[in-house]
């Protein structure tokens, strides 16, 4: 066996970043940024009201309260979008929107709610002085002129979409989104409805790894079933390599199992196929290459399905996310307290136990293992949210902290312990 460290050095040192490509900004959610951006234009681009309200001159309300409330005369109403040529002058104001540019003379806004109509039409009445800069947003207050709008290695969420349309942007220079061929080998797998013939499963794998490449984020292709036929089986390779950033199988790549996978892999990688036994448990087999010709990267899981995902969060999402231009390769990992007792034996292996990652009621992490820790109980890896990371010995007692690492973030509230109410 061979450590998990060493493995995952192997893989990662094979998955360089692509090329990059500009690609159009509404396309670019999630992918990482190859480039700084560079304000060129200040936001906001004008001085403008962040209220509805009425803008006047400060002065003119600093002696306002409510005793000696001030009478301003409303000389216009400036909508979003339009501007007012004129100047407000002493004893003036002018109704204003959200987003409207602030009028020359004017240098504070008085919020709506804090006026009131006066006795005399066309004026509004302020009972309280009103700060210069008050409901203002200045000229760059956001971004200015110079400013780093985004940084090279920034993975792009919807705000930062946003920050660079600001800036006119309708495309920017990415790590292009991968695209992930999955294929499931083996004669005895069949998808889709119907009696099973006897000896025949259903393919849980290609859909659930197609699944968790979506869910990264990038682009899942579908490559089907292919039974051990060497014809079959380096025609989809082949295709693969071509259509695809990175190809995952599953199956084929343990000691006992037969060598058609094992002997296409070894052709059409040029031998840069290695063909490991990683001490972790589940996912023990593990195979990495590069098919020859464009150097896709192919990643070779093993057959069960937990040990198909566990290998996919170890070894396929750190590969192809360094592909992809990220610089945070792995998964989080937290410090929480075992609801349970973790007994192990030492085997020279590190275990990664499927659980239940939560907060207790004074924010704490706590953990508690799933029902079903047997790499082909699909359905309790599907319960878990988290893997406990075991170290080689004789495991944990209740209550010890052990090193957890974060695999679902969305199920991460399903459990939090408290009142499950917003907190406003």
């Amino acid at each position: 066996m061979i450590p998990l460290s060493e493995a995952q050095g192997f893989v990662l040192e094979a998955c360089a970043p692509g090329p990059t490509r500009r690609v159009d900004l509404d396309d670019a959610l999630g992918c990482v940024v190859a480039e700084p951006v560079v304000a060129t234009e200040p936001v906001p681009p004008f001085v403008n009201s962040s209220r509805d309200g009425f803008a006047l001159r400060a002065v003119d309300s600093r002696s306002a309260g409510p005793d000696q409330p001030r009478s301003l005369r409303v000389v216009t109403t400036i909508m979003a979008g339009s501007a007012f040529a004129g100047t407000i002058g002493p004893g003036q104001a002018a109704r204003i929107m959200t987003g409207a540019p602030l009028p020359a003379g004017a240098d504070a806004v008085c919020m709506l709610e804090d006026c009131s109509e006066g006795a005399e039409p066309g004026t509004v009445v302020i009972d309280h002085p009103v700060v210069e800069g008050e409901a203002v947003r200045a000229v760059g207050e956001d971004v200015g002129v110079g400013e780093l709008v985004t940084g090279a290695g920034t993975v792009l969420a919807p705000g930062h979409l946003g920050a660079l349309a600001n800036q006119g942007l309708e495309a920017v220079l990415v790590h292009p989104r991968p695209r992930i061929g999955v294929l499931s080998t083996g004669d005895e797998l069949v998808s889709g409805p119907g009696p099973l013939a006897p000896g025949m499963i259903r393919d849980a794998n290609r859909h659930t790894l197609l699944g968790l490449v979506r869910r990264q984020g990038w682009d899942p292709v579908d490559l089907g079933i292919v039974g051990d036929d060497e014809a079959a089986l380096s025609e989809v390779l082949d295709r693969g390599a071509a259509d695809c950033d990175a190809v995952v199988t599953s199956g084929g790549v343990s000691v006992g199992d037969l060598d058609i996978v094992k002997v296409v892999l070894e052709k059409r990688s040029g031998g840069t196929m290695r063909w490991m036994q990683v001490a972790i448990r589940p996912a023990k087999p593990f195979a990495f290459g590069t098919l020859a010709g464009p150097g896709t990267p192919v990643f070779g899981l093993p057959g069960n399905p937990v040990s198909a995902m566990v290998s996919f969060e170890l070894f396929v999402r750190p590969g192809v996310r360094r592909m992809s231009g990220h610089r945070v390769l792995h998964r989080p990992v937290v410090t929480a307290g075992t609801e349970v007792g973790l007994p192990r034996q030492p085997d020279g292996k590190i275990h990664f136990v499927r659980a239940r990652l939560f907060l207790d009621d004074r924010g704490g992490w706590r953990v508690r293992p799933v029902d079903g820790q047997d790499s082909h109980q699909l359905r309790a890896m599907a319960d878990a949210n988290a893997l406990v990371v075991l170290p080689d010995g004789d495991g944990v007692a209740v209550g010890e902290p052990v090193e957890v690492m974060l695999i679902d973030p969305e199920q991460l509230g399903r459990e939090v312990v408290g009142t499950g109410s917003p907190p406003w």
